[in-house]
């Protein structure tokens, strides 16, 4: 968590690092965390981003994960925002009272604010002032580690603060301009401040849509290898803090740390599962999604996220030991509806099975349950997968006479062999897809053709 302060330096970049310094040097010095009042306004017209008690607690939580501490909350409810200051002046003074007594450095709005109501709340309240969105996108720049989830980070970023740039910089209006506040002899023609500042900026997201351009490259072609090897790709998703890496380290052995908070995953890590001896899958672990999700990195994490639209199989994990899991599952599959991954078949997981009532759990066919912490379900989760996937692939035995020799050079590039003895016949174990048994039945130990339903 940053207080907002006002530097001149143009760089935007080094603005976050300057503040961030600061920030760390204050606390040091303090040995205190931001002490922060949540904000919300529940209306009608907002829709979605219309705010309750759940979504309030949801956002005290993101504020203990960014590192601060919730001393306060008010929740208001009226017909429509105030297109000024968005609550109104009434409600402007009952929380700059709580910022007072509670000796606030932070109030943080549930819902999305325009720059001139950030603006305009900032001046009437005397302290900083943010929206969910900009404490997503802080958290996101704690968690990130890799150089892709830095990049995707930094774009949201950079993309947040553009239309945000004109309250920022008030201080600098122009370099000599006419804005009337300049020395006698300065007044006349120039840029402002914030033209430079908006120039460098998209110069900066240009850039890093490139290297992020480059990243789906890379992407498309380790897509295009596994589909050449037919191996399928499981992709798992789910709401934040839902047990998805603590799913992926069960499955796989992975060493992803799993802790009980927000957004603890950013990088997305890949493992080779062996789901059964006729099926090896690709499985991916995914960002937790969350309500209100800024757009900015909805489109920032694209990258990482079309490799759902590519996905043989969804894992979609839920929690049920949150009383809001249904309302969260609803929030998942509306943002895979946005990514255009509806399409794919998608398994149900729910997770933390141990921690609910026994009675609470849902009646869903087709669904599996599951604790990713003590193992329980794990193998019907495994289960499910390969019945989900299986595409007719058989481990065989083949006897290939001699002078089919010819047919082990496309075993090899086309399945996976096991072993080969050279007796009177030579003796191949190997997993076959249906292509290959197709070709190679009349050598196949027991072979017998599958009747249809109708025969």
């Amino acid at each position: 968590m940053y207080i907002c302060a006002e530097y001149d330096i143009v760089d935007p970049k080094k603005f976050i690092v300057r503040q961030r310094y600061d920030m760390e040097r204050i606390q040091l010095q303090d040995n205190k965390r931001d002490l922060a009042v949540l904000v919300g306004l529940r209306s009608p017209v907002l829709r979605e981003d219309s705010t309750d008690e759940e979504s309030l607690e949801e956002l005290s939580a993101l504020v203990e994960t960014a590192g601060g501490q919730v001393v306060g909350s008010i929740l208001q409810s009226r017909d429509k925002p105030d297109p000024h200051s968005f609550i109104g002046e009434g409600k402007v003074e009952e929380v700059k009272t709580m910022v007072t007594l509670e000796g606030a450095t932070l109030v943080i709005f549930d819902n999305e604010l325009s720059p001139s109501q950030i603006r305009v709340l900032t001046e009437l309240l005397g302290v900083q002032v943010i929206d969910r969105s900009g404490l997503i996108l802080d958290i996101f720049a704690q968690r990130a580690k890799t150089k892709e989830g830095c990049l995707q980070v930094e774009l949201a970023q950079y993309q947040y603060l553009l239309p945000r740039l004109i309250g920022m910089w008030t201080h600098l209006e122009r370099q000599a301009g006419t804005s009337g506040k300049g020395p006698i002899g300065s007044k006349g023609p120039g840029e402002t401040q914030l033209e430079t500042d908006r120039r460098h900026i998209h110069r900066k997201i240009d850039k890093l849509k490139e290297e992020l351009e480059e990243v789906r490259r890379v992407r498309s072609t380790q897509r295009q290898r596994r589909m050449k090897n037919e191996i399928p790709v499981v992709a798992i998703v789910g709401y934040t803090n839902a047990g998805k890496s603590t799913l992926l380290n069960a499955i796989t052995g992975a060493d992803i740390p799993a802790n009980n908070r927000l957004f603890d995953t950013l990088d997305t890590t890949t493992r080779l599962l062996t789901v059964s001896d006729t099926l090896d899958v690709v499985i991916s672990d995914t960002v937790g999604f969350i309500r209100k999700l800024p757009h900015q990195l909805v489109e920032a994490f694209k990258a990482t996220l079309e490799e759902l639209e590519y996905a043989d199989l969804l894992l979609h994990v839920i929690d049920l030991s949150n009383p809001q899991w249904a309302q969260q599952a609803q929030v998942v599959d509306s943002l895979i509806r946005e990514l255009k991954a509806d399409h794919i078949p998608c398994l149900r997981v729910y997770n933390k099975c141990d921690l609910a009532f026994p009675g609470a759990l849902p009646r869903e066919e087709g669904s599996v349950y599951i604790s990713a912490k003590t193992g329980e379900g794990i193998d019907r989760l495994l289960g499910a997968v390969d019945q989900k996937l299986d595409k007719g692939t058989r481990r065989v035995t083949l006897h290939l006479p001699y002078d089919k020799a010819g047919l082990l050079d496309g075993l090899y590039r086309e399945a996976k062999v096991e072993s080969v003895e050279y007796e009177q016949t030579i003796t191949v174990v190997a997993v076959c897809p249906p292509k290959v048994l197709g070709q190679i039945k009349p050598y196949v130990e027991g072979w017998q053709e599958e009747k249809e339903d109708w025969e």
